[in-house]
């Protein structure tokens, strides 16, 4: 089931495994020890795109700049979305393989249960992808740390967004599962905190393909925003029939929790125009970020996700713990990482809490218009941005018990 090194990617891996090493300063090499990391991830379910081989390349982009190269063993493997696995998977990796940390890990039960496991083995799993808040709230244990997002975020966020645009007055349509009720009510709490009024709530199934009968409540409730936490295709086929309804043209404003970029290249700009919603990267945001994103879309022909983008940065921190340190073990490197803020090309302001939660500047965005498409991967317009202190659950209000 673990293939370090198979097809392409491997020989890729150990290109860069190789390259990058011949380039370390020596006195770097001795000093760094050798490490082992694992990246664990979707590569042939829902997420694939999200994370999946992505996530690997740019693992293996941020051990080939890190200086160390020829120290950093990377190895991956499929979690196939199933906790069961993903918990075994990890179980092996840190007990008889020799990992010393694990990353990205999307869907938040295999996320849940590998962190379980980072728990009892003592060693790091930084996840990059799952959005749920428990990692870092009442299942925290200093093990597992959470790098690009939760749920707070994103409905903080998108709450700041749509009250500076004077959209006070909100119907929520969230799927009917946990993720989607979870991001409903934090959507709800935030939106009152900020003075404003969820008007209306409605829950649907997931697969739903006649939305109907939800936004025909909507309409009647003459909310400003309609706010969908839905992804995927479940979003599409909502937004197809928002059209046909005529919401927008009738004044009411639509967004959703949050976008991906490779959703928005497959689904097509004529049918998510002037969507908005809340990121935590953007490929074209500034010449940083397209310096990385050109050196990746080489590699996959896409652009990277924010996911992905996460898993560079992370790799990139924890090996830079690692060197400044000396050591692989976990609590050595996760307390340099904790007193040592950064900015890199994903985290602006990026500073690690004592509950494993790193916060940073989240961006608020709009997808364009075909019109206003200037090159390739030109989706999005960033309409903001939200601090770091601003987005994030302040460490005050964390139930995590075990602050380190």
């Amino acid at each position: 089931m673990i293939s370090p090194f198979h097809g392409s990617l491997g020989r890729r891996l150990l290109l860069g495994v190789a390259t990058a090493g011949l380039a370390a300063p020596p006195a770097l090499r001795a000093q760094s020890p050798p490490v082992k990391i694992g990246v664990l991830t979707d590569m042939s379910s829902v997420y694939a795109d999200y994370a999946g081989v992505g996530s690997v390349e740019a693992a293996r982009m941020a051990i080939a700049a890190s200086g160390m190269a020829d120290r950093v063993q990377l190895i991956s493997a499929d979690h196939q979305n199933k906790p069961d696995v993903g918990s075994n998977l990890a179980r092996n990796w840190y007990d008889t393989q020799g990992v010393d940390a694990i990353f990205d890990c999307p869907t938040s039960s295999v996320a849940l249960a590998v962190n379980t496991v980072a728990g009892q083995a003592k060693k790091l799993c930084i996840f990059s992808t799952a959005i749920i808040d428990r990692l870092n709230e009442d299942d925290c244990n200093g093990y597992g740390l959470s790098w690009t997002w939760d749920i707070y975020s994103v409905a903080r966020s998108g709450v700041v967004l749509q009250m500076r645009r004077g959209l006070d007055t909100w119907f929520i349509i969230h799927q009917d599962y946990a993720a989607g009720h979870a991001l409903a009510a934090t959507a709800k709490e935030m939106l009152h905190a900020a003075g404003g009024r969820v008007v209306g709530q409605v829950a649907h199934p997931l697969g739903t393909t006649d939305y109907s009968a939800y936004l025909l409540q909507a309409q009647a409730s003459r909310a400003k925003f309609i706010f969908f936490t839905a992804g995927g295709s479940d979003l599409i086929n909502a937004l197809k029939q928002v059209r046909e309804f005529g919401l927008v043209q009738r004044g009411q404003q639509i967004g959703t929790a949050f976008t991906v970029i490779t959703d928005v290249h497959g689904i097509g700009l004529e049918a998510l125009q002037g969507l908005n919603f809340v990121t935590a990267f953007y490929w074209d945001r500034d010449e940083q970020t397209r310096a990385f994103a050109r050196a990746f879309f080489a590699q996959r022909q896409k652009q990277p996700t924010m996911f992905q983008a996460g898993v560079h940065s992370a790799v990139t921190q924890y090996l830079k713990a690692v060197q400044a340190t000396g050591s692989t073990r976990a609590e050595d490197v996760r307390g340099w990482i904790r007193d040592h803020p950064f900015d890199d090309l994903f985290a602006r302001n990026g500073r690690l809490l004592p509950n494993g939660r790193l916060i940073h500047d989240m961006l608020t965005a709009r997808v364009k218009a075909p019109a206003e498409q200037r090159h390739p991967w030109d989706y999005y317009e960033i309409l903001g941005v939200v601090p770091a202190t601003d987005a994030f659950r302040p460490i005050d209000q964390s139930k995590c018990k075990l602050l380190f």
